[in-house]
Order: structure tokens, then C-alpha cells, then sequence
């Protein structure tokens, strides 16, 4: 129908944006699970210009049915979809779909980083205590020992 033209064309530009949004998820994941963090940073650029864009293409989807439906619900926009565009209704399908694993992506790419973090603080945490233990020269680079602490350097 007419007026589920436009509606069509939203629906496939969010699709094409989620799929390369997923696949920039996979990507994340990947170097996540490799360590290769070095790379992160650029990825993380493109990965918030691209939440951006999906954004402005869910919101141009929303407006477009708002015109024909009352409420945005799954269900409300699934019973329209099959009534106007069955081509549409496949393509809101494969949307929710691509979203659906976009999510769990990114929940799982957030509890990947947390458990790096989390390794990170500890390794830290390790070291300094290590260092604040072995501080054998002051800032002047004369030995500081505590009395009492042992054998001096030297000592066999």
C-alpha cells in the first residue's frame, strides 16, 4: 500500500544500520576475547556514531507509525504491519531480531570489560602492595630500611 512506502524504506534503513551495528558488536567481541584493546578505541567511536544513527533511524520508524497507530507496541505494530505491508512486517521481524542480538552483544561485551576491569584493579592492587613492600630506597636513593626488619643488604 501507499502509505506503508515510506514506512518500508525506514524499516530496511534500520535493518542495513542494525546488521552493520551487530557485526561491529561481534567485531568488539572479538578483540575483547583476544586482548586486543589497543584497537578498542577506534572501534568505540564508531560503535557510539552508530548508536547515534540508529537512534534517528528508530525515531523516523516511530514517526511514520504513529501516523497510523494510536500506541508503538510489538504487537499493535505487528497486527498493522500484516494488514499494510507484508513485505514490511518481514522486515520488523528481522529488525527486532537484529535488535534482540545487538543487545546481548552488548551485554555480554559490558561483562567481558567488567571482568577485565575487575582483573586489572586486582593485578594493580598485587603490584603496588609489592612495591610498597620491596621500597628499599628512599627518594634519595639511600637505602630505607625499618629497624628491625631483618638482614641488611649485604648480609649472607
Amino acid at each position: 500500500m501507499k502509505h506503508a512506502s515510506p514506512l518500508l524504506a525506514a524499516l530496511t534503513a534500520e535493518r542495513a544500520a542494525l546488521q552493520k551495528f551487530v557485526a561491529l558488536l561481534e567485531r568488539e567481541q572479538v578483540m575483547l576475547v583476544e586482548n586486543h584493546t589497543d584497537q578498542l578505541l577506534e572501534l568505540s567511536e564508531q560503535k557510539s556514531q552508530d548508536a547515534l544513527e540508529l537512534n534517528k533511524l528508530a525515531e523516523a520508524r516511530r514517526a511514520l507509525l504513529k501516523q497510523h497507530l494510536p500506541q508503538l507496541t510489538v504487537e499493535a505494530i505487528r497486527a498493522w504491519l500484516e494488514t499494510h505491508s507484508r513485505e514490511g512486517l518481514a522486515v520488523w521481524q528481522e529488525v527486532l531480531s537484529l535488535a534482540e542480538r545487538a543487545q546481548l552483544l552488548n551485554n555480554a561485551n559490558g561483562a567481558v570489560i567488567q571482568m577485565q576491569l575487575r582483573h586489572n584493579q586486582q593485578t594493580l592492587a598485587v603490584l603496588s602492595n609489592a612495591v610498597n613492600k620491596a621500597n628499599l630506597y628512599g627518594p634519595d636513593g639511600q637505602p630505607s630500611f625499618s629497624p628491625g626488619s631483618g638482614r641488611s643488604l649485604g648480609s649472607g
